[in-house]
């Protein structure tokens, strides 16, 4: 190629260039007219300038060789843009972005066609110089063809990029129909990235990223039970294992049997939400606190309104909601903790107050009591936990958080302390010296409740958003994932855990043979399975589908029975789709 064709070829590659950078800064272009509106992308835009940068070149050949034909170029164009402007009519240029917008008349489309004639005398020079047998037309088209190359090419580097990145993800998942999305964004995936081998659950002084386990789950729901009218906040099981009690906030405390799942009888009498229930360790009594900063008792073997604890000369027993009850392993002592910053100590079996407990500066969140009725803790929002000595109300110590802990339970052998917090993780503590011992982390968002096994080895979470991990505490591992919300209560002899539900509904889960590779959702309703109202609305449905779907389906999941609960699921949905 001649060096004059290298510096027509200049010119092009600056146009091209100039028009991409004009598309990208003004963003969104279009051109209206009595024909309607039509965008124009990046591909015309830059086009455009190649046009105009060939424009240019011939102009500069024309002038330095004194071409007369340039002008005829220019001619036949300026009356082909004026025949296209009488055609078409009027139109107009808009660029939202910057907020322009102007008219197009007659005149400047006749100039529009004259820089389109004075291009095709630049190409044409170009191809003269460098002897390649091609016509004005055929090298717009090739360049048309290159700039569509680019334009793809770019797109799909965008797509790449927020494809490894893991923000388009989301967004996939929010639009899917599951089998054909998944197997598209696996195949894209699977070309240009590899999964990361999985690495043995590693324990660390302070923290622990555990891996999920691959055998077949040993938990699943068997029952699911309808009596309140709202939301399930409390939980409790008898010592026996054959009764336990909800706490909701329809104001009532609802007594079931274990077994059969059956509503033995409901409790009245708390003028708020239920917040917290407990059962005394001789099974003969049961409490409840609320809103309406009470806590009452009633007496399980009459079902008879017993009596409302109260401090003071007040008929209240906090001055804030009741958020936590617990008894001591011995009955002789309830424990209560409340928004009014404190936890007061009372009578188990007189009710009276006998002490108040004051340090923490906001609400506190939980309470518990070690085995050996020694020790006492709590947990608050002002992301301390402190533990005390029951037996004087001195503080022991007093352990600090980047987050507050929502929930704390005490380890069966009175050794550990655990708490779930709002940043996702669950905490292990040294009971007796305050050390943290490790972290678990595993859920996504808050660890709203927990629950330990009574042998101490199995641990229940469940968080916010709907997640319940088992553990097994002595390797930190992820034993399995199931779906239902807090709060969760194991029985005493290890073989049931309890979990509500988003409805409003309680879960009842067992243990199952190893072998038996079934999936959490038995039976019930379509509304059951997904875990929405009846009369949920369709974005309601749709997204409670997605988000099981993240956490069952195959591609994500490789547990055992995955498939099978993935099957539930589908066929869930679809009977909503078929009732619609």
């Amino acid at each position: 190629m001649k060096p004059t064709s290298q510096t027509g070829a200049a010119f092009i590659a600056g146009g091209s260039i100039a028009g991409a950078g004009i598309s990208s800064t003004v963003g969104g272009i279009g051109i209206v007219g009595g024909f309607g509106g039509v965008g124009i992308g990046v591909t015309p835009v830059v086009a455009a300038g190649a046009v105009a940068g060939a424009a240019v070149y011939g102009a500069f050949q024309a002038i330095t060789e004194g071409d007369t034909a340039a002008f005829g170029a220019m001619g036949i164009g300026a009356v082909g843009g004026a025949g296209v402007a009488s055609v078409v009519g009027g139109m107009g240029f808009v660029a939202p972005k910057i907020g322009l917008a102007f008219g197009i008349g007659a005149v400047p489309m006749a100039g529009i066609g004259a820089v389109v004639g004075l291009a095709a005398y630049g190409i044409a020079k170009i191809l003269d110089e460098s002897q390649v047998k091609e016509t004005p037309f055929e090298v717009f088209g090739r360049m048309e063809e290159k700039v569509l190359q680019m334009d793809y090419y770019s797109a799909a580097l965008i797509e790449l990029d927020l494809l490894l990145s893991g923000n388009d993800l989301n967004s996939k998942f929010a639009d899917w129909e599951i089998e054909d999305e998944l197997k598209e964004l696996k195949a894209k995936v699977k070309k240009q990235v590899d999964s990361p081998k999985s690495q043995p659950p590693k324990i660390e002084p302070k923290k622990i990223v555990p891996q999920t386990n691959q055998t077949p789950e040993t938990w699943r729901c068997v029952q699911t039970l309808k009596g309140h009218s709202a939301a399930v906040n409390a939980l409790a099981i008898s010592p026996d294992g054959k009764t336990f009690i909800s706490g909701s906030n329809d104001r009532t405390v609802c007594l079931w049997d274990l077994n059969t799942g059956k509503c033995l009888y409901t409790f009245y009498g708390q003028a708020e939400a239920v917040l917290s229930v407990a059962i005394s360790p001789n099974g003969k009594q049961i409490i409840g606190g609320s809103v309406d900063r009470k806590i009452s008792s009633w007496q399980l073997d009459t079902k008879q309104y017993h009596r409302t604890f109260s401090y003071l000369n007040s008929p209240y027993s906090h001055n804030g909601f009741v958020n936590s009850l617990t008894y001591s392993a011995d009955g002789r002592i309830i424990a209560s903790a409340s928004t009014d910053k404190t936890i007061r100590i009372w009578g188990g079996y007189t009710g009276n107050l006998k002490r108040t407990l004051n340090g923490h500066t906001d609400a506190v969140y939980a309470v518990a009591i070690s085995p050996d009725c020694q020790i006492i803790v709590s947990s608050s929002k002002d992301k301390t936990i402190r533990i005390w000595d029951l037996e004087t109300g001195r503080e022991r110590c007093i352990l600090t958080q980047n987050a507050a802990a929502e929930t704390i339970i005490i380890s069966p052998d009175g050794e550990t302390l655990i708490s779930g917090s709002k940043d996702s993780t669950i905490k292990l503590w040294n009971l007796q010296t305050g050390e943290l011992r490790c972290i678990l982390t595993g859920h996504t968002t808050a660890v709203v409740s927990l629950a330990i096994h009574p042998n101490g080895k199995t641990l229940a979470s469940s968080s916010s958003d709907g997640v319940i991990q088992l553990w097994n505490l002595q390797t930190g591992e992820i034993i399995q994932t199931l779906t239902g919300f807090s709060p969760v209560a194991f029985s005493p002899d290890g073989k049931t855990l309890l979990s509500s539900a988003k409805t409003g509904a309680i879960k009842i889960w067992r243990q199952v043979q190893s072998d038996e590779k079934q999936p959490d959702f038995l039976s019930g309703k379509w509304w059951e399975v997904l875990g929405v109202d009846e009369d949920a609305d369709t974005e309601n449905v749709k997204s409670a589908f997605h988000g099981l779907a993240r956490l069952y389906h195959p591609d994500i999941n490789s547990s055992a029975s995955a498939k099978v609960s993935m099957q539930a699921i589908n066929l869930a949905y679809q009977q909503f789709q078929e009732q619609l």
